[in-house]
């Protein structure tokens, strides 16, 4: 059994985007947030990230480079204008942020497994920094006041759905799905950049890019230990 210490700390991660809440300052939503506009960058840096964790069977694991940790997200790029076509695909990223944040929260209660723990931390800062884009380009964004493992796409549930369950059977299974997920996050992201001339929402699809390939990369270590 993990310790009421560090189930209340996975409570919290997971609750910080979970029930749809916007995890963002004041001045966020008036456009200086994550993407708004200002004369120097903008950072969303990740608190926290140096804590350790005892795996289950003792094995001691401690956070690093190996776990998933994201240090940050940067964006000094500027708003510029999206298709139709593009507004959809950043619709589609709210849900995939959304899927993966739910996903490892259940997870990382679940096990004993600190990579989940830092994953989901970093899936709270993609879901505020994508819902912030959503509403600097005036998109409704499908993810408010979704309880946790609710989606407004019929495909996207039925796909958090499978994962869960198959999540659920053991951790190496809950790592599998984890995988799967970032490797559906680089493809469509990948997808995503395509003919896109926005330069914030650019280089904010190259940062979760980036840590998507971390991601992945820190759930297919933890997989061979």
């Amino acid at each position: 059994m993990m310790t009421i210490t560090r189930r209340a700390a996975t409570l919290m991660a997971a609750g910080t985007l979970g029930l749809g809440g916007l995890a963002v300052a004041a001045p966020a939503l008036a456009g200086n947030g994550p993407f708004g506009p200002g004369p120097s960058s903008t950072t969303i840096a990740n608190p926290g990230y140096g804590m350790g964790s005892g795996h289950r069977m003792g094995s001691g694991y401690r956070t690093g480079p190996g776990d998933g940790v994201c240090d940050r997200l940067t964006v000094t790029a500027q708003q510029g204008t999206l298709s139709a076509a593009q507004k959809a695909t950043l619709v589609a990223m709210a849900q995939e942020e959304k899927l993966a944040h739910d996903l490892y929260a259940v997870f990382a209660a679940r096990y004993d497994a600190v990579v989940f723990d830092n994953i989901v931390r970093a899936e709270s800062q993609h879901q505020t920094a994508v819902r912030t884009l959503l509403q600097r380009y005036g998109i409704t964004d499908p993810t408010a006041n979704q309880p946790a493992g609710v989606f407004t796409d019929k495909a996207v549930q039925a796909t958090y759905d499978k994962l869960l369950a198959q999540g659920r059977q053991s951790l190496a299974a809950a790592l599998a799905a984890g995988q799967q997920v970032e490797r559906d996050d680089i493809a469509a992201l990948k997808a995503a950049a395509t003919g896109l001339t926005a330069p914030d929402v650019k280089q904010a699809y190259t940062n979760l890019l980036a840590a998507s390939q971390r991601h992945l990369n820190a759930f297919t270590r933890w997989a061979t230990r």
